[in-house]
């Protein structure tokens, strides 16, 4: 593991960028974007649309080292290039950001009120690639719909024990329990989620892990967290709400950064010219970063 990446993950001022919408996300994506399945073919043409949306990102003049520290990728995009390069290189080497990989692959049916991560027996070979291409750290999501206490408890432990695999491989996990903003017990659910993930925390030794959680209703519910020695950094995914209402709700929370999916791509359009597109993103990433470090 690099040094130089933990201590710039750990220190560094701004937030975590991610584009890594998955083969079930990624038409809702392209949809807001300006691009309809009709635009494209089959599947690989999707990902090459997708792939193609996340370049023009990444080589806006403002996705830079001033504002993102790191960058969460799809596993199509870890195997792509940017301007010949690949991709994960290309962030470290030209902009000095940090890779994420997205390794977890989509969600269980609904059950004890949660979605659990889909059974990857896959997921050791996936992490050796991940190591081999300079990735940093990995992302895997899980969803809490419903107070239901046996079904949070296994949402937790199935995080720790799939970040126990990633930490054995030398990566840092991002561990993201999120907690459906429709639940209709969504405090009570925080606060049972805040207790096992402590308990885990605890649990962990020296190994540090980074947490993406969703806003909670209580502000400061995981400021200790934040402080823990267990814990790199905590983010706030932005989980469905408008970006200037998931920057408001960041805003509110001390210590804690961004890591944005839809909420960052918010208002860019496939028709926009370059300048309309960077100024869009540009906006975007400033508010983003301004919510990131209050």
């Amino acid at each position: 593991m690099s040094k130089e990446k933990l201590e710039l993950m750990k220190h560094g001022k701004g937030f975590i960028a991610a584009l890594d919408q998955s083969g079930g996300s990624t038409p809702k994506t392209l949809a807001l974007y300006g691009v309809t399945p009709d635009m494209y073919a089959d599947e690989k043409a999707m990902f090459e649309k997708i792939h193609g949306m996340r370049t023009r990102i990444i080589n806006a003049p403002s996705f830079n080292s001033d504002r993102i520290l790191g960058a969460i990728l799809f596993e199509n995009t870890m195997n792509s290039n940017i301007d010949g390069i690949p991709t994960s290189d290309y962030l470290w080497d030209k902009l000095h950001i940090v890779s994420f990989l997205k390794v977890d692959k989509g969600l269980d049916p609904l059950k004890d009120g949660v979605q659990l991560m889909k059974d990857d027996p896959n997921l050791p070979t996936l992490l050796d690639t991940a190591v081999q291409k300079g990735i940093f750290g990995t992302k895997m999501r899980s969803v809490i719909k419903e107070y239901n206490r046996a079904g949070i408890e296994k949402i937790v432990d199935q995080q720790f024990e799939v970040a126990d695999i990633i930490l054995s491989k030398g990566l840092i996990p991002i561990v993201e329990p999120e907690v459906d903003i429709h639940a209709e017990d969504k405090a009570k659910i925080e606060t049972y989620l805040h207790q096992l993930i402590h308990r885990k925390l605890d649990a962990l030794g020296p190994l540090k892990v980074i947490l993406k959680l969703t806003p909670p209703e209580e502000d400061n519910l995981y400021y200790d967290f934040v402080t823990h020695q267990n814990i790199v950094r905590v983010a706030f995914l932005s989980g469905g709400y408008p970006q200037a209402l998931a920057n408001e709700k960041l805003s509110k929370n001390k210590g804690v950064i961004a890591s944005f999916s839809r909420a960052l791509s918010d208002g860019l359009n496939v028709n926009q010219d370059d300048a309309a597109f960077n100024e869009t993103i540009k906006a975007s990433i400033d508010a983003i970063y301004d919510a990131s470090i209050k």
